[in-house]
């Protein structure tokens, strides 16, 4: 006779409330910081910023319900570092789509993700994407976050022509993000428990104590201002090729980062039989992020600390998503955390995901060659979406050249292409 547990299946998964309730609180303080981060990023794209707050707390909830009733699975859904780059730096400031717009694409694009993931299709874009292209997306993901991290905090600086130089240590802002930036690698490497958080609150602390604290006024705070954000997305651009342009690249990037995350998620848990549910959860959770105005969420991928933690259900997710809801309470003093707090904590995730790079084989220099350009033109044009359509529209070229066209599947052909004719549409 079958095992229950409750809806969880506790008893089925070998696990019991306390255990998944204690992941989904080590879950959370790992998690939490994605509140502050995403949402000062977002309002660099014009996103009022406690608009942005609310909005990165519900979508977080929300995203963690999903997998947890949908899934079962404890997978944190939040919205994704990287993909709020690409909202902000590539959407917004490089292709000049308002940020309701770019909300507009983060809908379109869940949509089209979720329609993928219903299908087939997302088995065949897996497994005809050659693994060197999707690890490389990581890779050059992360060494723009770094670099978005090393200007905000002032370590890098842009001079004349935009020209790339050394910041000024000797300013007490810049020491201070030298400063928080070793505690935060110190509060990681010894495995410290919401390390990114305390690393948060000791910049934050230090910035106090050095009179550096943003002047922000009133902390007091009011819910209304929400209403300027929620469902505030714009599909006004529908009929231009930009609008469509970040739709295909956006959706792109989720397809295959998502695919990656949740799989070793799923295999790390020991429940592969739950990666396709997930991916739906996930991609159900992308599309409502638009409508509750925030970038795209994505299987964190601190999930594996809750893992590691114990969690093994929908019960370690739930508990995460309702302790992000009671962190509304505190709203009104993040205002208050600076740049050079912040600053770490993107130049640290940024390190994580560069990572990757021991997973490339770059021995066969047609599948080296254009992995490379793709790490490199991600933060040398600030633009994920032209980095990625530099090395997917480089691979097939390369492997014709050589004689090995076989090589290339023709859902890659397809794929390939259309980044072309989007890039010629967008630059001719």
């Amino acid at each position: 006779m079958k095992k229950s547990g409750g809806f969880f299946q506790l008893a089925d998964h070998g696990t019991t409330i306390k255990r998944e309730v204690t992941a989904g609180v080590i879950g959370f303080f790992t998690i939490i910081y994605i509140v502050a981060v995403n949402s000062l990023i977002l309002s660099e794209a014009g996103v009022p910023f406690e608009g942005a707050v609310i909005a990165t707390i519900l979508t977080s909830f929300i995203g963690c319900a999903i997998m947890a009733f949908w899934a079962n699975a404890p997978i944190l859904l939040v919205p994704g570092m990287g993909l709020n780059a690409m909202f902000t730096y590539t959407f917004v400031h490089a292709m000049a789509l308002s940020w309701q717009e770019a909300l507009g694409v983060v809908a379109v694009s869940g949509l089209i993700f979720f329609l993928v993931t219903v299908t087939k299709l997302a088995d065949w874009l897996n497994a005809s994407i050659p693994s060197v292209l999707k690890e490389a997306i990581s890779v050059g993901l992360g060494f723009f976050l770094m670099l978005i991290g090393l200007e905000k905090g002032g370590l890098v600086v842009r001079g004349e022509h935009s020209i790339l130089a050394m910041g000024n240590l000797g300013e007490p802002a810049v020491l201070l993000t030298v400063l928080t930036l070793i505690v935060t690698i110190i509060v990681f490497l010894k495995g410290i428990q919401g390390g990114f958080l305390w690393s948060i609150l000791f910049g934050t602390i230090a910035a106090w104590g050095m009179g550096l604290l943003p002047e922000v006024g009133d902390t007091s705070f009011s819910f209304a201002v929400y209403g300027d954000v929620f469902s505030a997305f714009s599909l006004s651009k529908w009929a231009t090729v930009p609008f469509w342009s970040a739709v295909f690249s956006l959706t792109m990037v989720l397809i295959f980062e998502n695919i990656g995350l949740v799989h070793g998620h799923t295999e790390f848990a020991g429940r592969p039989d739950k990666f396709k549910r997930a991916l739906q959860a996930n991609a159900f959770s992308s599309f409502f992020s638009g409508i509750l105005g925030t970038s795209p969420t994505v299987s964190t991928v601190e999930s594996s600390a809750v893992i590691a933690a114990g969690g093994r259900t929908g019960l370690t997710t739930l508990t995460t998503g309702v302790l992000f809801l009671l962190s509304v309470f505190a709203i009104p003093y993040m205002k208050l955390i600076p740049d050079m707090a912040i600053a770490p904590v993107l130049m640290m995730i940024g390190s994580l995901m560069i990572q990757n790079i021991r997973h490339l084989d770059l021995t066969d220099l047609t599948d080296a060659i254009p992995a490379l350009f793709i790490i490199v033109m991600i933060p040398f044009t600030y633009s994920i979406a032209d980095g990625i359509a530099a090395g997917f529209i480089l691979y097939p070229i390369l492997k014709i050249v050589m004689g090995r066209g076989r090589e290339v599947s023709r859902l890659l052909w397809i794929v390939s292409l259309l980044f072309l004719f989007n890039y010629v549409l967008h630059y001719a």
